[in-house]
């Protein structure tokens, strides 16, 4: 089966790809730097030409707001338009917990105006929301930091592994379309603050990490339950610390 998938190159992309393949699946990694652009359209419909899924794990290159807004909206018309007149029978798309319990996070809000488009769109579709990688703890860490401390709110917090996203979106693509979503999390449930006062530590990163009920993430503050899935989440196996020490 030809699978194609968006942001093929990138962290989770490229993960999949390689996954796919060994499976047998025809994996063809759409990137500008295998010549498709989702954002000008350049490529889109000669790569989905004879596709029978579609994955789109691609991202914005900026978190700002009508930046990352602007990309998810032309990036998926254009997807979408190319799968229709191509006859692709499933488009999944990757997303994240809690885009619609915090809209006033800038990125979230870009997510969530993708999603309406996939919703709304005849090609039978799967939305995979996840946790956040563990790839991007440091990122998240640098986000949070405010004269030289790692403000952090004491919410729920529970982080997977980037490999065990790949695996649950690369299951949901070769199954039948769930016209819905489902949710991923890491095997591990801790407070924020405490995982990055621990994680950092352990890094040999001498910021302290404040507990601030006030911090924000990513420009907006978190509820108790923003980051972490509601009850039936697929939980994956890898704990952080066995991740960390490979």
């Amino acid at each position: 089966m030809k699978i194609v998938v968006v942001g093929g190159t990138g962290l989770i992309g490229s993960k999949l790809v390689t996954k796919l393949g060994e499976h047998g699946h025809d994996a063809v990694a759409a990137a500008p730097s295998t010549g498709v652009n989702t954002l000008t359209g350049e490529g889109v419909a000669e790569a989905v030409k004879g596709a029978s899924v579609v994955i789109d794990v691609s991202n914005s290159p900026s978190f700002e707001a009508e930046a990352a807004r602007e990309f998810f909206e032309t990036s998926t018309r254009h997807l979408l338009e190319a799968e229709a007149a191509a006859g692709v029978g499933h488009h999944v798309a990757l997303s994240v917990v809690g885009t619609e319990r915090r809209p006033d996070i800038d990125y979230f809000r870009a997510k969530i105006a993708q999603e309406k488009l996939i919703q709304a769109s005849p090609i039978p579709y799967s939305l995979v929301h996840a946790t956040q990688f563990f790839e991007f703890v440091t990122r998240i860490a640098d986000d949070a930091t405010e004269d030289g401390k790692v403000r952090i709110a004491p919410v729920l917090f529970q982080p997977i592994a980037g490999d065990e996203v790949a695996q649950t979106v690369g299951r949901v693509a070769v199954g039948e379309p769930l016209n819905g979503r489902v949710e991923v999390a890491g095997p591990e449930q801790s407070r924020m603050d405490e995982f990055f006062r621990h994680v950092l530590a352990a890094m040999g990163d001498s910021r302290e990490v404040v507990t601030d009920p006030h911090a924000r993430y990513f420009g907006a503050e978190l509820t108790e339950r923003t980051l972490v899935p509601e009850d039936g989440a697929i939980l994956t196996g890898t704990k952080y610390a066995d991740w960390s020490a490979k």
